[in-house]
């Protein structure tokens, strides 16, 4: 019997046997970790006509890339408590920025708190994927390339995708449109 935030959590078979999955899915993989910018990812696929399954996306990403740890930037609003805790679940680590209100549009620009957990971070990550469409992230990017950190970026979009970033990446840029199959909702 364990105990986790004041509630019994009873060892069955089956819990036993989804922590040994869990533990080994996270041995399996490399030490990859993922910094998104939840905002322009939800804007970007909403302006293409699909929707990201958030919970899909962190299964492809583990796969694919080997993400040990998916770090999800995004503005705090509390009546989103439920959709925080279900991120949460699907095994991202949240990351919030307040929000501020600027002519009725709430705004948590994250992009400076991603850069700098991005670069405080970076002795305990072999690779960083970066996903974004966003050009002010071109400093971050050559930065990662520099130091040999950049895994790849994913941008949701080629043709919203900021020219800066494109050129920054080089070679190592992905458009997530071309995984709306496996990533976006059915």
């Amino acid at each position: 019997m364990y105990r986790r935030e004041s509630k019994l959590f009873f060892v069955t078979p089956l819990t036993e046997f989804l922590f040994l999955i869990k533990k080994f899915m996270i041995q399996k993989g490399g030490n990859n970790f993922a910094f998104i910018d939840s905002q322009n990812v939800y804007q970007g696929t909403k302006e293409l006509g699909w929707r990201l399954d958030w919970h899909r996306f962190r299964i492809y990403l583990r796969e694919k890339y080997e993400v040990s740890r998916a770090y999800l930037f995004l503005g705090y609003i509390p009546k989103n408590e439920k959709m925080y805790k279900w991120l949460e679940n699907a095994d991202f680590v949240l990351c919030f920025k307040k929000v501020t209100n600027v002519h009725g549009e709430i705004k948590g620009n994250v992009d400076v708190n991603l850069t700098l957990k991005a670069i405080l971070e970076k002795d305990n990550y072999d690779q960083a994927i970066l996903v974004t469409s966003d050009g002010d992230f071109y400093p971050l990017v050559e930065y990662l390339t520099s130091i040999n950190k950049l895994y790849t970026i994913l941008s949701p979009c080629e043709t919203t995708c900021s020219k800066l970033l494109k050129e920054s990446a080089k070679k190592r840029i992905y458009f997530m449109q071309r995984l709306k199959d496996k990533i976006g909702q059915k």
